[in-house]
């Protein structure tokens, strides 16, 4: 059976994968491991989750559970992931990443480990997200030259970064079928007298509150007709179990390289 490590495993989506990967039959869960200054660090993973003690303990050390035959996934934040993706690359460990807020510098750097590692990295590990994704380009190749294109996203009190990654994945996935990158049509910041709206941007909206897992929602405004297009999370299980996807498909592909989860569900 296939080896899993989970990063961040005290956190909500941490938990999430922990169970998930405790539900499925075909994958081992061999470690969880958590920041060096945890409090948690010894607890067993069972009872951190409500399911009893399994004899498995809540680590620190990554590099004591990485090897050719584990996979490690890991949601945290970018400098934290960076670090693990040099562990892994050390034990020629694969990795899923479904941290988000990198900047620029950090993606290259990410980028820069796809000789070494198999690795998956998506802002959006939901299947329904990434089938968006082909609706979008779709929807942007029809509609967008006559359209305002706009994108909300809606998540908890705790996220920190803005807009999220998913909404970031959906820009891309419009600019790309408009034949421009996002950086030149996104906006992302409106305050103030800021005049008519320009045509062919693309505008972001952000909002923070409560327990909200994730909504998504893409609108085409075109004069007469509108057309959204929206995604609504209830559960992290939905993301957890994607990256469980993830884990196997790169198992299977077992070559260097940087893919995503449509890679991993064959949309190209």
């Amino acid at each position: 059976m296939q080896k899993i490590v989970i990063t961040g495993a005290d956190g909500r989506m941490g938990r999430a994968l922990l169970s998930a990967v405790l539900a499925n039959p075909q994958l081992v869960l061999t470690g969880a491991v958590v920041k060096a200054d945890s409090s948690l660090i010894g607890a067993d993973v069972g009872e951190l989750i409500g399911q009893g003690r399994l004899g498995i303990a809540l680590s620190s050390d990554l590099h004591a559970l990485l090897g050719p035959d584990t996979t490690l996934i890991d949601f945290t934040a970018p400098q934290a992931t960076l670090a693990h993706l040099a562990a892994a690359a050390q034990h020629r460990a694969s990795i899923v990443i479904g941290t988000t807020g990198f900047d620029v510098e950090q993606l290259e750097t990410l980028a820069g480990y796809s000789d070494r590692l198999a690795m998956v990295y998506a802002g959006n590990y939901s299947v329904g997200v990434n089938l968006s994704l082909q609706l979008l380009r779709l929807a942007a190749g029809v509609m967008g030259p006559d359209s305002d294109i706009e994108i909300t996203e809606a998540h908890h009190r705790h996220k920190v970064d803005a807009p999220s990654g998913t909404a970031l994945m959906m820009g891309e996935a419009v600019a790309d079928a408009l034949g421009h990158p996002l950086s030149e049509l996104a906006v992302t910041d409106r305050a103030g007298k800021i005049g008519a709206r320009v045509p062919g941007t693309i505008g972001f909206a952000s909002l923070r509150g409560g327990d909200i897992v994730g909504e998504h929602t893409v609108l085409f405004a075109a004069e007469g007709e509108r057309l959204e297009i929206t995604h609504k999370a209830s559960s992290r299980q939905t993301f957890a179990h994607g990256a469980l996807r993830a884990a196997q498909w790169l198992a299977q592909k077992q070559t260097p390289g940087l893919f995503n989860m449509e890679d991993v569900l064959g949309f190209r």
